[in-house]
């Protein structure tokens, strides 16, 4: 047997011996987790942009009449 097939051998063994009480998220999980982690961040960068366009200033509507108080609907008109 060469080298390289012993220790190929020796590997599967270990492969064959693992704790199967034992769980671990593994390099899968750390790539999911990371995906989010990314995914999370550029929709916040996308959110912060977004809400910097947004103006929030109301505009002050000339009321003729004087008796509508600024929390009073106003019926609409037609």
């Amino acid at each position: 047997m060469s080298a390289s097939a012993s220790l190929a051998t020796t590997h599967l063994v270990t492969l064959a011996e693992f704790d199967k009480n034992k769980v671990t998220p593994g390099v899968l999980g750390f790539i999911v987790f990371a995906v989010m982690a990314l995914a999370v961040w550029f929709l916040m960068k996308s959110m912060n942009r977004h809400m910097g366009k947004v103006d929030f200033k109301e505009a002050q509507e000339a009321d003729p009449s004087g008796k509508g108080g600024p929390g009073r609907a106003h019926p609409s008109k037609g």
